[in-house]
């Protein structure tokens, strides 16, 4: 590991941050340095502060604590994300023979100079405690790797030498800090300290000592590991990568599906979940090791991880892929069970044990490794499931290392539950009420077009997760940066796709299935037209208007019903007709007759998927030439040669569908977004029914 200090980097901070003084400045430069190693921290994990002198309103100066507040991540932290606070108060603590969370929580916030600042770390008292002016704590890989073994005292003391405290594990808290304070004071002139099985704390008098000095401790650590790895046994050849993503993509929506929660008489029949799906070279190589499956049994890196991915992740040896997905699910719905009743085991047990009353979480688990396949990792939002996936393939490669050095040992039941039922962590996770499609994943064609985007739009403000799916990749890839302004980037993916290809959609609706786990909305609206007569409709333009129209229809809702039965947990299919179903227009005819059949088709998967919870409903729109900067393709195209049809001028065209309708409306793509997200989100239990979009046009009045 190598030092990433650079003179005029740090200067800059300076000159960037000035009104908060160099000292903080220099302490964000240095915290976004750790913050975006992820061999240093993950996820939240870790904290920075720094000592300042600080001016009261009265003029007062005192000396104060800058540390990491909650909800800031190192990577990206500002100085508001590092309130100050009052140091000697805190400091006087100290005396105090215990002090519950609650309490310490409630004695930093009244430190705090800034009643408006976020919670301080739970770690404070500890940077409190220490002297030092800089002080980093991180939790470095190659530091766990040495600290979670039988013997680690002793490897740290071989590996790091006796320039570092060490302290037995704690729960952090008031307790942790007093007994690291004790334990320094006995060894003051260490440059940090190594807190078993939790992680590392270095400090100096500035920023770049201390920041160097955690550099130099893991590098350490990372040479003497490499020094004594040993070979691990890999007993049959490892799967390739391509293998397993196609195997992945069978196994998503089952494994999706079984992990949903039925919630009967709810707007939503199924709580569900989103997965993160991940696999690598190196992932598959550590799943098919010989001892993956009891390494896998054995707790997480450090205790934090607990609210994110569960003390343990659930191992399948073997979901026999090839046997179908019957036998797939019957093998997967085998191990969640176990799973869950060995977990409901270990709650009981705890609480009985520590003689405490709390309430059972969920019993699902986070994390699910499934060798030649690779890793999925479950959230109620893309975004929580790639949290738990990153921390799940750094402990994957962390504990083969430490493997290779020892024996990897964890935590134990009582340690981690102890994490995972503390009301400081839990607190992390937030309590936010969630949006009507919270937890779905929408699919939609002709995402790059003005009403595709509308109805992706509507989707991701509604809490939907959105796979945007086009013929053309830069109107797509726009679409997505737009979509993605509303969703973040995690909760949105494009994927390419050609409609009139069965295959082109089925490996389209695989990725979808690969990026989040399945798919709960469909939404079929990829459409082109053609104007002319039928007497002068050259008939190859007829067919292709048919088979983009209506068998891109067909496609779309056939891969899209195979997916939803797959995971059994409902869903809903809403298909983009047209106000020329029941009003077609002279010289129209290919158009009409495809949204008419592709509309009948839609009847035709509501009888069909009713008995399995698949509602299938259908919107007629009329005219939507844009929305915001997003025109249509298909009026660009035409526009002028319906216009003429018309007998009106081409800039005409838009006043005129404007004026024809009753209620003089200008249709965009985001009133059809919103009819969308009507039929989503179950507000009526409706299937087979037709919701015009259109402003009020009496001849194309449903009859």
């Amino acid at each position: 590991m190598q030092s990433r200090w650079s003179d005029a980097d740090a200067q800059e901070y300076r000159d960037r941050y000035a009104p908060w003084g160099e000292p903080l400045a220099l302490r964000v430069y240095t915290s976004r340095l750790i913050g975006q190693d992820p061999d240093l921290v993950m996820h939240g994990g870790g904290n920075t502060s720094v000592k300042i002198v600080k001016e009261t309103v009265l003029g007062e100066k005192i000396d104060a604590l800058c540390v990491k507040g909650s909800g800031w991540d190192l990577d990206s932290i500002e100085p508001p994300g590092l309130p100050a606070l009052a140091l000697e108060p805190l400091r006087a603590l100290r005396a105090l023979p215990g002090l519950s969370d609650e309490e310490m929580v409630n004695q930093q916030r009244i430190r705090l100079f800034d009643s408006k600042s976020p919670n301080p770390s739970v770690e404070t008292l500890l940077h409190a405690f220490l002297p030092q002016t800089f002080i980093d704590h991180t939790h470095a890989d190659a530091i766990l790797a040495l600290t979670n073994q039988p013997d680690g005292a002793e490897l740290v003391r071989e590996a790091l030498g006796d320039k570092l405290v060490l302290v037995p594990y704690v729960m952090p808290g008031f307790a942790l800090a007093k007994l690291a304070a004790e334990l320094y004071e006995k060894e003051p002139e260490a440059d940090g300290m190594v807190l078993l099985k939790h992680g590392l704390f270095t400090f100096g008098e500035d920023a770049r000592t201390s920041y160097e000095r955690t550099i130099e401790v893991v590098d350490r650590a990372e040479r003497f590991l490499a020094g004594r790895a040993k070979a691990i046994s890999v007993p049959g050849p490892v799967a390739a990568v391509e293998e397993a993503r196609r195997k992945a993509a069978t196994v998503a929506p089952l494994l999706r599906g079984l992990l949903g929660t039925a919630t009967p008489g709810a707007d939503q029949p199924y709580r569900r979940v989103v997965l993160e799906y991940r696999v690598s070279d190196e992932i598959l190589t550590t799943l098919a090791e010989e001892s993956a499956g009891a390494l896998a049994e054995r707790g997480p890196l450090t205790p934090d991880h607990v609210i994110r991915t569960k003390a343990t992740p659930l191992f399948v040896a073997d979901v026999g892929v090839e046997a179908g997905a019957d036998a797939i699910r019957d093998v997967l719905r085998a191990a969640i069970e176990g799973f869950r009743s060995r977990y409901a085991a270990y709650f009981d047990a705890q609480v009985a044990a520590k003689k405490i009353e709390r309430t059972k979480l969920d019993s699902d688990p986070r994390v699910i490794l499934l060798p030649g396949i690779g890793v999925f990792c479950a959230g109620k939002s893309a975004k929580d499931a790639r949290i738990a996936a990153d921390l799940t393939e750094h402990t994957l490669r962390i504990k083969s290392q430490a493997e290779r050095a020892g024996t990897y040992e964890a935590l134990g039941d009582g340690d981690l539950f102890d994490m995972e039922y503390w009301s400081l962590e839990q607190a992390k996770l937030g309590k936010a009420a969630e949006k009507p499609l919270a937890r779905q994943v929408a699919l939609v064609t002709g995402a790059a077009g003005a009403i595709g985007i509308g109805v992706c739009l509507e989707l991701a403000r509604e809490g939907a997760h959105v796979v945007l799916s086009d013929i053309d990749p830069d109107g797509l890839e726009k679409a997505r940066a737009r979509v993605a302004k509303v969703a973040g980037s995690a909760g949105c993916a494009a994927v390419l796709m050609d409609v009139t290809d069965p295959v082109s959609v089925d490996e389209a609706f695989d990725e979808a299935c690969r990026c989040f786990g399945g798919v709960d909305i469909v939404v079929p609206n990829a459409g082109i037209a053609h104007v002319g007569s039928l007497v002068e409709t050259d008939p190859k333009r007829f067919d292709k208007v048919i088979d983009v129209n209506l068998g891109g229809y067909f496609h779309t809702m056939q891969s899209g019903a195979r997916v939803l039965k797959a995971q059994g947990t409902g869903g809903n299919i809403i298909v983009q007709a047209s106000k020329n179903v029941f009003g077609p227009g002279a010289d129209f005819g290919a158009y009409s007759a495809s949204k008419a059949a592709g509309h009948q088709l839609g009847k035709v998967a509501a009888i069909e998927l009713a008995p399995v919870g698949i509602r299938v409903n259908m919107i007629n729109a009329d005219a939507v030439f844009s929305e915001g900067e997003t025109r249509s393709g298909l009026w660009d195209e035409i526009g002028a040669d319906r216009a003429a049809s018309k007998g009106i001028d081409a800039d005409e065209l838009q006043e005129h569908y404007r004026k024809r309708n009753l209620l003089h409306a200008t249709i965009s793509g985001a009133h059809v977004g919103r009819a969308v997200v009507f039929f989503a989100s179950n507000q009526t239990p409706t299937t087979g029914a037709t919701l015009p979009v259109d402003g009020g046009v009496a001849a194309a009045f449903p009859r």
